[in-house]
């Protein structure tokens, strides 16, 4: 085989000057590297390609809207990506200082279960303690009642992560009333358009007895 494919090329190159040898040469040269380049070009092009996709699925489903209506429930209440409206976290602000803040021992136990059914897996033995210490403290003082109150006289701010809630507490135990105000850190999470609670804590309360 060998020797027949160098007969054929001594046969194609004979009565040649010998710059037809190097011309072919060069020109078999030329159309690789070519065709190397276009290749190269190609694969750049795909790489391209599939980064604008990959940039246009992301960017799709961060502004995909999850529109949440609650029963009885009007205004705009929706979570972009993993961005709530504002209507979306006044809400979930009335609904936190409510189910958190304003309680018995009547209506305790209910109130705390569903506060623990919103709460992120990371952060529900810790609440579910928290809220246990409440239960012992009720079943210790069944006539204690506790109310919170928003106060319309302080601004309600929030980040992604986080509500800050200036509250008025009233506490009333054996005919004794108690009035507390501070501010209540709600930490949160928007994962897939849901709300997950992550902590609540109570700072800055000072008492004002009456």
């Amino acid at each position: 085989m060998f020797r027949r494919s160098s007969r054929k090329t001594d046969d194609l190159l004979a009565g040649k000057p010998a710059s037809y040898g190097i011309h072919r040469y060069l020109q078999g040269s030329s159309n690789l590297f070519e065709e190397n380049r276009l290749l190269k070009v190609a694969v750049a092009g795909l790489f391209g390609i599939t980064a604008v996709l990959g940039t246009l699925i992301y960017t799709s489903n961060q502004n995909t809207r999850t529109v949440v209506v609650p029963f009885g429930a009007g205004g705009d209440l929706y979570v972009t990506g993993s961005k709530p409206s504002e209507a979306y976290l006044r809400t979930i602000t009335r609904n936190m200082v409510s189910l958190s803040g304003t309680y018995s021992a009547y209506s305790a136990d209910r109130q705390f279960q569903e506060l623990l059914s919103i709460t992120h897996p990371s952060a529900y033995n810790s609440l579910r303690d928290s809220l246990n210490r409440l239960l012992d403290e009720l079943a210790d003082n069944p006539t204690l009642s506790i109310a919170t109150y928003i106060r319309p006289d302080q601004p309600v701010t929030w980040t992604d992560r986080e509500i800050l809630v200036p509250v008025e507490k009233v506490r009333v135990i054996g005919g004794v009333i108690r009035k507390f105000r501070g501010n209540l850190r709600i930490r949160y999470a928007i994962d897939n358009g849901r709300f997950w609670l992550i902590a609540l804590s109570e700072e800055n309360f000072d008492a004002n007895p009456r």
